[in-house]
């Protein structure tokens, strides 16, 4: 049985991150955040042209944050409330959301495939993503003001761009479950996928955008992300910008010179450092 933790399995140009602690509904503990981070530096040298995210097991993609006393950053949390000290709590949403906005941030594409239950900190991690897929099994909940706290994964703020902020508080205030087909007309996820079959469709997803100029996908990315957190004009002169710059680095030669000799593209990779400003 491989070990607890992050897995990364690379599939031609596709990787796929799998948490992997099934045993606890794929919970995230101190262990499970740094492999997280150490995938996610890997992942940085040498850039896939997608990511696929899913959960371990058949139930699970992730329960989010585990409350377990074993671990031992919920006992520095329960020593900081028995103190009346914030500076546990400060340090450990720090650690986390650093964690997980590197992680989010990598400049390609991040597909959430939902294979199952989806709570707390595991639904803040899905809509962080760029793209979900959802078995119609699967069941999302912001489940955080059950236990008295609230999201601190950047996942309530990213709720409310995407969902607008009436649904989300809708959302986050009554931690209720949502099946798949209120998740899609929500537009809390991309696709519903058949029973069974989640992990496989996110891959073909994966494999779709691959195919594409990695600097366009990567650019074109870059502007929708951004554009959640500025005016529309700032993100029009962005896309010009940017535009411009995909004409000049000549990616587009590879795309044009297929489509005229009714070829499928062959689009180089880019230097792992790539991003667009």
């Amino acid at each position: 049985m491989p070990e607890e933790g992050i897995l990364l399995e690379k599939k031609d140009k596709v990787a796929i991150v799998t948490i992997n602690r099934p045993q606890r509904r794929n919970a995230f503990n101190e262990h499970m955040f740094l492999a997280l981070g150490r995938i996610t530096g890997e992942l940085k040298k040498t850039l896939p042209r997608a990511i696929v995210i899913t959960g371990g097991g058949e139930d699970a993609f992730s329960a989010g944050f585990d409350v377990n006393p074993d671990n031992p950053w919920v006992a520095d949390l329960i020593n900081a409330v028995e103190k009346a000290d914030r500076t546990p709590a400060d340090n450990l949403i720090g650690q986390v959301r650093k964690i997980v906005d590197e992680f989010v941030s990598l400049p390609v594409p991040i597909i959430a495939a939902l294979n199952g239950l989806t709570y707390g900190g595991g639904a803040e991690l899905a809509v962080r993503c760029d793209l979900r897929v959802m078995d119609p099994n699967a069941v999302i909940c912001f489940s955080e003001v059950r236990l008295g706290l609230m999201p601190d994964w950047g996942g309530g703020a990213t709720l409310a761009h995407l969902v607008g902020p009436s649904r989300a508080a809708d959302l986050i205030l009554t931690a209720r479950k949502v099946q798949a087909g209120e998740a899609i007309n929500l537009g809390l996820v991309n696709r519903i996928c058949r029973p069974g079959d989640c992990l496989d469709e996110a891959v073909r997803l994966a494999k779709m955008i691959s195919k594409n100029g990695p600097r366009a996908v990567s650019s074109a990315l870059n502007l929708i992300r951004k554009s959640q957190n500025q005016s529309l004009n700032m993100s029009l002169d962005l896309e010009a910008d940017q535009a411009v710059s995909l004409i000049v680095s000549g990616e587009c030669f590879h795309g044009v010179a297929a489509f005229l000799e009714k070829k499928e593209p062959e689009f180089p990779d880019v230097d792992s450092g790539f991003t667009e400003e």
